[in-house]
């Protein structure tokens, strides 16, 4: 029998954590490196080091998101998210699950791989990138010329539009559902959200708020590593 989503305006909701800790962290701080990489690209001329620095940030987060995706919080795991093409038409067809309401629906799964994907692409162009003037990337001297212009041209040009066509589609999202009564953005700052049905809850104890402390340090390391094989900028 399928798992539909049965609401009634009499039945109480229930209270449950979705988003561990690290999770919210996660994305607030991608949030604000996001908005400061665009800034200070735009702003050019010192502002460029600072762009290089977030940009480190951010592969530092992503690395983190990717590990986090394997050990982390029940929703914030990739496995509760990796919906079929099945479920995905499923979700389309309206016909949704009450987990549906709890973690990322199919529509949102791909977004989040579909932004994932795209700022890891955009982060990695950036590493090899060479703007001939005042910067080159530290993996620049692993790869050929050619595919140094390659990936400049793709950080530089139509690479960061797709990233902000997806954060406008991202932030277009989070208004239809907030105009549906669904408060996505109160869940990612409290963790909690109001459930129809009963859900599994997350993980968010001391026990695993330190296993994300200590894959934060290896993800900085990580970052950092790379960050060294091109010297000093």
């Amino acid at each position: 029998m399928a798992d539909t989503k049965i609401t009634s305006p009499h039945s109480q909701p229930h209270c449950v954590r979705i988003w561990d800790l690290p999770t919210r962290l996660f994305h607030w701080l991608l949030a604000a490196s996001v908005i400061a990489l665009v800034v200070t690209a735009k702003m050019g001329g010192n502002a460029m080091n600072w762009h290089l620095q977030l940009g480190h940030l951010v592969l530092a987060l992503l690395i983190f998101r990717l590990l986090w995706g394997l050990v982390g919080g029940r929703w914030s795991r990739f496995a509760s998210f990796l919906h079929s093409p099945a479920a995905m038409l499923r979700y389309l067809r309206g016909q949704t699950r009450s987990s549906d309401d709890a973690g990322h629906n199919p529509l949102g799964a791909l977004s989040v791989f579909a932004m994932l994907a795209v700022l890891l692409a955009q982060v990695v162009s950036g590493l090899l990138s060479d703007d001939e003037i005042a910067f080159s990337g530290p993996l620049t001297r692993f790869v050929s010329g050619d595919s140094v212009a390659q990936a400049t041209s793709y950080h530089a040009s139509w690479g960061q539009y797709l990233l902000y066509t997806l954060v406008g589609l991202h932030l277009l999202a989070l208004v239809v559902y907030a105009l549906r009564g669904k408060r996505l953005v109160a869940a990612m700052i409290t963790g909690d959200k109001q459930l129809q049905q009963a859900q599994p809850a997350s993980r968010d104890d001391a026990r695993t708020r330190l296993l994300a402390l200590v894959l934060a340090l290896v993800s900085g390391a990580a970052a950092w590593w790379i960050q060294q094989l091109g010297g000093a900028f």
